[in-house]
């Protein structure tokens, strides 16, 4: 282990950046070989996701095991927006350790679930594989527009369920406080599923995670680079600056548009999702090699610029 502080980290969400949202698999061309490659180099990789530990060990770490992890790697996953984390090195994964106190309640975890089953199966499912949240996400077999026109029913009959359990939940800016007047759980939707969690979950408590578990196993990085592909994703960038810590974003889907921050953020200009994710990924690594100048600076000009 070095005792050298890395020039930079990477805090990178999982769907859009790194899996397709259409494929929910790595397949950008390149996007594997350039994670490889700066795991080599020493750059730490923190994947923070509100993805489930299932869903990164088949479709992430799978195949970066696969391909040949690098024994210097310093690799972690924190999933379900801070709830469950593990780790890997290249023996494989880790064990998973899960916050428990953050878990939606049994019943309504339950409910939930039987409603998704019910009335809605037709466009979405259960993911399974979540321990702390419950996770609605749409059919591969269902086009967009077709979910998206359904995910409002289904969010409008999981705030029923809520109210039926005497339970506080906040829905689009709409808070539903229990007796206590508390606000404890949140219906959180995506372009591609509904997350319902605890409102101490999110990209900023996955920040935190993030830095904790990489202070276990070496220096922290002397600047970060987030990347997302919504405007909660912000959240990661919004905490590590908050903090203290150097940090610019990537936005890969700066559609919802690009908000005033502190701190410098990269627009792709021809691409999105992870196409965009492979071309900025493919861009560090080269600047790792000594390939490219790294004349952005990465910290206080990369405002403006564009990639992908």
């Amino acid at each position: 282990m070095s005792d050298t502080a890395p020039p930079f980290g990477l805090l990178l969400d999982v769907d859009g950046p790194v899996a397709s949202p259409v494929t929910r698999s790595i397949s950008a061309p390149g996007l594997l070989e350039s994670l490889l490659e700066l795991l080599a180099a020493g750059v730490p990789v923190v994947f923070n996701t509100g993805r489930s530990d299932a869903f990164l060990r088949e479709q992430v770490v799978g195949p970066l095991l696969a391909a040949g992890l690098p024994a210097a790697a310093r690799l972690h996953a924190v999933c379900e927006k801070g709830a469950v984390t593990f780790s890997v090195t290249a023996a494989g994964m880790g064990p998973v350790a899960v916050d428990e106190e953050l878990a939606v309640p049994a019943a309504a975890a339950r409910a939930l679930e039987e409603l998704a089953r019910g009335s809605f199966a037709d466009v979405l499912f259960v993911d399974d594989g979540k321990r702390a949240m419950v996770s609605l996400e749409q059919r591969l077999d269902v086009d967009s527009a077709t979910y998206l026109a359904r995910q409002v029913d289904y969010e409008r009959a999981a705030l029923a369920v809520f109210a039926d359990l005497g339970l506080g939940v906040t829905w689009k800016g709409e808070e539903h406080p229990d007796a206590r007047g508390r606000v404890d759980w949140r219906i959180d939707p995506t372009i591609i599923s509904t997350d319902v969690e605890s409102v101490l979950l999110g990209k900023d408590r996955g920040a935190e995670v993030a830095l904790r578990l990489l202070a276990a196993d070496g220096p922290l990085p002397a600047a970060w680079r987030t990347v997302g592909d919504s405007r909660t994703d912000y959240a990661m960038a919004d905490w590590l600056h908050a903090h203290g810590h150097a940090v610019a974003h990537v936005d890969v889907r700066p559609a919802d548009g690009v908000p005033a921050t502190p701190y410098p953020v990269l627009v792709p200009h021809h691409s999105v999702h992870d196409v965009a994710g492979a071309a900025w990924l493919a861009r560090i690594a080269a600047v790792v090699r000594g390939e490219a100048a790294d004349d952005d600076g990465f910290d206080a000009h990369l405002a403006g610029r564009h990639v992908g």
